[in-house]
């Protein structure tokens, strides 16, 4: 099996789990005299199964991002952390620059020239075209990353 098909069978089975818990919590109490739609016990130990299947997935996925290269002296595991940290990187630069033009709240236009005007304390224009470079790279890294997903076989 391919990492990437390893990881759609994470996400479904995380679904999956989502699902068993919603219905088995729904099926948790009924009025006296009534049944259940469904037997709540059955549905958690079909639960616990699924926990089991997720646990395993995330350990072999984790093995095989740590032991699978993707460039020079760099693993999945390291280029999974940068991405992360591009993504995040990205969000605070365009908040700072949302904030620095005001597009970040509903704005506060002057109505009358005695209130106060408000001014921008950092360089919008480097601020957006830094977030742009970064949403790049981070589109790059990830394309990279989804390619090696679907080279590399899961580790057992």
């Amino acid at each position: 099996m391919k990492l990437a098909e390893a990881l759609s069978r994470r996400a479904a089975a995380a679904r999956r789990i989502e699902a068993l818990r919603t219905r088995a919590i729904g099926s948790a109490r009924h009025q006296e005299g009534d049944t259940p739609a469904e037997d709540p016990a059955a549905l958690l130990a079909e639960v616990d199964g699924a926990i089991d299947e997720y646990e395993d997935l995330i350990r072999r996925i984790n093995r095989t991002n740590a032991a699978t290269t993707i460039g020079p002296a760099e693993t999945l595991t390291d280029a999974l952390a940068r991405r992360d940290a591009l993504r995040l990187r990205h969000h605070v630069l365009k908040s700072a620059a949302d904030a620095a033009t005001g597009t970040d709240r509903a704005g506060y236009p002057r109505q009358l020239r005695s209130e106060l005007k408000m001014l921008s304390a950092l360089p919008v224009a480097q601020l957006r075209a830094d977030a742009d470079r970064v949403a790049q790279e981070h589109r790059e890294l990830d394309v990279r990353i989804q390619q090696r997903n679907w080279e590399v076989d899961l580790i057992d």
